[in-house]
């Protein structure tokens, strides 16, 4: 039987990023429908979280979140707000990274593993918070930030790795396996097209399962299934691993969770007569969704 479990979102420091990079090849004209750019040609792009409460513990996905940017790089990436959103959200449910058992990272960029960190302070090397939590993540994607490509060397943070790492609570899930320690309700699939091993959990949940969609599709924009990222490391990978897991999820009457939307964090799948996909039922925001 599941566990009664419930789910809200977090949101932590939203990011101003290039329109053209966000939407791959797909011309300005129609994804300038969807996110309207600024004077820079930036979107806005949300960094969202995913916090499960289950009985006996709770499960953060993702900790994405730029507080540990200097002011320079908080400049040259866009990223808006001050302090440390992630763990503001949790401030306002009377928690604190402290009371985090588990943090699932899709993979380990930047904007979806930084709020691990702590915000910038002038003079402080970075330090780690969630200090009981287990970090579970996909080996691939371990390996692939320990020995990044060129292209995506910069993505990562060798300072949080060799934390992560020295804490010991570093859990790898291996391709096609599951999570010792998250057990029964949580399945796990996986993709490369926008980096190796990204790890995207789904959660069985009453009114069927919700998949934390990750980079596969950061937004509602981007279910549709021609529609990458600049960012993608194989777009045409992508799309075949999309079309696959996207199949699958609306079969079982599944949701998606958008970390990057700024306006839709949770949507049903749905299918036009043309069989395009299209999300319904949304919610901009939620707290303690337990069906």
């Amino acid at each position: 039987m599941t566990p009664q479990r419930t789910l809200s979102t977090l949101s932590g420091n939203s990011q101003r990023l290039d329109g053209g990079s966000m939407f791959g090849n797909a011309p300005r004209a129609m994804w300038e429908r969807w996110l309207a750019p600024d004077d820079l040609h930036r979107v806005r792009i949300a960094c969202r979280s995913l916090l499960v409460e289950e009985p006996g513990r709770r499960v953060l996905v993702e900790a994405g979140d730029c507080a540990f940017f200097s002011p320079e790089l908080k400049a040259r990436f866009g990223v808006e707000g001050e302090g440390h959103a992630l763990l503001a959200g949790l401030e306002a449910r009377g928690q604190t990274d402290a009371d985090i058992d588990c943090v699932v990272l899709t993979h380990l960029h930047f904007d979806h593993a930084g709020g691990l960190l702590a915000a910038w302070a002038e003079g402080q090397p970075p330090r780690l918070l969630f200090p009981k939590a287990r970090f579970i993540t996909g080996r691939r994607q371990w390996e692939r930030a320990r020995q990044p490509h060129a292209r995506d060397r910069a993505s990562y943070i060798p300072e949080l790795l060799d934390l992560i790492e020295a804490s010991g609570r570093l859990e790898l899930v291996e391709d096609g396996g599951g999570s010792p320690t998250l057990g029964a309700g949580w399945r796990f699939h996986f993709s490369d097209g926008h980096t190796p091993g990204q790890l995207l959990p789904e959660i069985d949940m009453p009114e069927g399962p919700v998949l934390f969609a990750g980079d596969l599709v950061p937004g509602a924009p981007w279910v549709h299934l021609p529609i990458t990222m600049g960012y993608d490391r194989y777009p045409e990978v992508l799309i075949d691993e999309k079309t696959r897991i996207l199949t699958d999820l609306a079969a079982r009457n599944g949701r998606l969770v958008f970390t990057h939307d700024p306006e839709i964090a949770l949507g049903r799948l749905q299918r036009d007569a043309k069989g395009r996909y299209g999300v319904g039922d949304s919610l901009a925001d939620f707290t303690g969704l337990a069906r």
